[in-house]
């Protein structure tokens, strides 16, 4: 396995290039800084499969036009979703993929790795990539194949908290419920029981009044 330069060039970063994004909270300029590690490196390694040649040639003699050229491309690049504004994007790529270049290089002589030893050592870092940035870095920086690399963290819910939930949800329901008015079926108005059995005796009360009236008229 090659080494990792995704690591190491994030931890040189932080050490030498502490005035980078300063502007920024910690954790975005962290959140930036990763993002522009990851693009920067992985476009070396997508220009290496291209023409290695150039990219070696390129390594040894540290043109600034070369390195400003990359930029440009990723900046321009229709792919592009940084955050960051073009020209903050674009002199920060410039800035990073130098210390890249110049921090390879340095390793190159270290180790005498030459053109082959270096081959392994930037194709390897496709490992070390994948997972590290958004689709959006892959596109740009056309590593494809890293392309869905990174996994999406879903929310782990308990289910304490669903039937919370669950149970919110039916109580809610049954409010919904006693809320609404309830249609009142038309009922027969009902005669009580007493009225019946005393109908009879009220008639003839009734008529035993009007007979004594009678009698009293023709007395």
């Amino acid at each position: 396995m090659a080494f990792d330069l995704v690591q190491y060039f994030a931890e040189q970063i932080k050490i030498q290039k502490p005035q980078l994004l300063n502007q920024y909270s910690p954790d975005e300029r962290r959140t930036y800084l990763l993002e522009i590690n990851a693009l920067t490196l992985g476009k070396l390694v997508s220009l290496w499969k291209q023409n290695e040649n150039v990219v070696y040639q390129e390594i040894q003699r540290l043109d600034h036009l070369y390195v400003q050229e990359v930029a440009r491309h990723l900046t321009t690049s229709p792919h592009n979703r940084s955050c960051l504004n073009k020209t903050e994007l674009e002199q920060v790529i410039i800035e990073l993929l130098e210390f890249q270049l110049k921090e390879i290089k340095q390793l190159d002589e270290t180790g005498s790795f030459g053109q082959r030893g270096l081959r392994e050592l930037i194709l390897g870092q496709v490992e070390h990539l994948a997972g590290h940035a958004d689709d959006w870095v892959w596109l740009t920086n056309d590593l494809k194949e890293l392309k869905g690399s990174k996994t999406i963290e879903q929310e782990q819910i308990s289910l304490d908290e669903t039937m919370k939930e669950f149970n919110l949800m039916v109580n809610m329901q049954k409010e919904h419920t006693q809320a609404e008015p309830l249609a009142l079926e038309p009922t027969a108005q009902l005669n009580p029981t007493w009225a019946k059995i005393f109908e009879p005796i009220v008639a003839l009360v009734v008529l035993w009044i009007l007979f004594e009236a009678l009698q009293k008229v023709f007395a």
